[in-house]
């Protein structure tokens, strides 16, 4: 027989071998470190200009960083720090290296979903946010994963309940209920309406005087921020019914956005999701708040018929939502939900395997142009990140065979410039804030 108690010891058991896991990742210290960037990956990988002409602009302009030098003199090495102050000073052949940005917008945001566990959303998620910080954007990532696979990656481990999705949604539950009960207390109308009610043991939490950047974490990449996720946040699915039930006319679909809407339009360029494998209350805060839906599908049968579950179960649920529209109001989130693009993205695909081939045919046929034509390959060094928490760009390619990471890194650049495209465009569609 078994009982909690039991599931916590396992539980204490696991979270020794994590602590033994980070100490062989990440630096003695359990502190994940960005390494350094060769002069060959930052000319022809990054800026995409030839190295002897990266290299005479350097010897141009002794006031640029001049990075580190190798021992033996062959190769610089740059912080991403010094990539950026790079980018901003040097022009080739008299064009910008900052990556387009749309003016008098916010930032994009990227919801990353599918329902089936295991279809590359986390891995996906980090790519694109390392592949982005690289091209010189700046990126917050939200994890709404109670698996917290997203923050592990990134750097993070002791991330507690209060600094996740879920305290800013039980943040805006006591906001907008305060809210919503100021604007009962100043009606003209003489009609005495009740006022509603959030239990003490909810304010007393705290969570109210929380600030913007008390649930905003830096990373190991300068550029790039992260709203972590515990495994203990994984109660918000019970925690959100309840307060449903507080306060009914709460939208509790908004609570992230209208978290987000107050983040100032300049601190970022894109904004992240990486979304739990299922239908839920974070889920839907991240759809809602998402410009753009980006599913992710593996090359199987199994995954193809989970995807075609999810986008009917989310489809219904935004239809459920939709019926609510006369009653929402407050926030910039309107009713019903429109997305400037949603895509499709093959993951783990082997392109050569026979059946990998027919299952992208057969997402093809069915969602036309909605798939992406750069499906993420399965290689060693992509699985050799995964064991790492660490993407592909992260990996110095000395640590393998420089082939071998060149073939792991051309399949995630080739889905990122795709995805690039199809975000710029939908970031042109978004509402002027001039």
């Amino acid at each position: 027989m078994y009982t909690h108690e039991d599931l916590a010891r396992l539980q204490a058991q696991s979270l020794k071998m994590q602590s033994w896991i980070r100490r062989q990742t990440f630096s003695p210290e359990n502190t994940k470190t960005l390494r350094r960037f060769s002069s060959w990956e930052v000319s022809e990988l990054i800026f995409k200009v030839n190295q002897s002409t990266f290299r005479g602009r350097l010897a141009a302009d002794p006031n640029l960083p001049s990075g580190e030098v190798e021992e033996d003199g062959r190769q610089r090495w740059f912080s991403l720090a010094e990539i950026n102050e790079l980018r901003r000073r040097m022009k080739i052949n008299r064009k910008t290296l900052l990556p387009p940005r749309p003016a008098n917008k916010r930032a994009i945001r990227v919801a990353i979903a599918n329902f089936k566990g295991g279809a590359g959303k986390s891995t996906v998620a980090l790519h694109f946010a390392h592949a982005a910080a690289l091209d010189g954007y700046r990126v917050l990532a939200v994890d709404f994963d109670p698996q917290a696979t997203l923050s592990h990656s990134m750097g993070l481990s002791d991330v507690v309940e209060d600094h996740t999705v879920w305290g800013i949604m039980a943040r805006d539950l006591i906001h907008e209920t305060d809210r919503m009960n100021a604007s009962v207390a100043g009606a003209e109308s003489g009609t005495a309406l009740p006022q509603r009610q959030i239990p003490a043991a909810i304010r007393d939490l705290g969570l109210d005087a929380l600030r913007m950047g008390d649930f905003i974490q830096p990373t190991a990449w300068p550029t790039i921020d992260i709203i972590p996720s515990c495994a203990n946040a994984a109660f918000v699915e019970f925690a959100s019914a309840q307060y449903r039930h507080l306060n009914p006319e709460w939208s509790f679909f908004a609570a992230v956005s209208r978290f987000l809407d107050q983040i100032p339009d300049d601190s970022y360029d894109m904004i992240l999701f990486d979304c739990p494998p299922a239908i839920g209350y974070q889920s839907m805060n991240a759809v809602f708040a998402a410009d753009m839906l980006y599913i992710p599908s593996g090359p199987g049968y199994w995954e193809y018929d989970s995807t075609t579950s999810f986008i009917g179960q989310l489809a219904e649920a935004l239809e459920d939502l939709a019926h609510g529209a006369d009653s929402f109001a407050h926030g910039q989130v309107t009713l019903p939900k429109v997305f400037q693009d949603i895509r499709f993205l093959m993951t783990r695909y082997e392109p050569g395997n026979e059946l990998h081939r027919a299952m992208f045919d057969a997402f093809r046929k069915v969602f036309g142009d909605r798939v992406a034509e750069s499906p993420i390959e399965m290689t060693r060094a992509v699985e050799q990140s995964g064991r790492f928490l660490s993407s592909v760009y992260e990996i110095d390619y000395r640590e393998m065979t420089r082939g071998t990471w060149r073939r792991a890194r051309a399949t995630f650049d080739a889905a990122y410039t795709e995805f690039r495209g199809h975000m710029l465009a939908a970031w042109e569609n978004l509402e002027d804030r001039s």
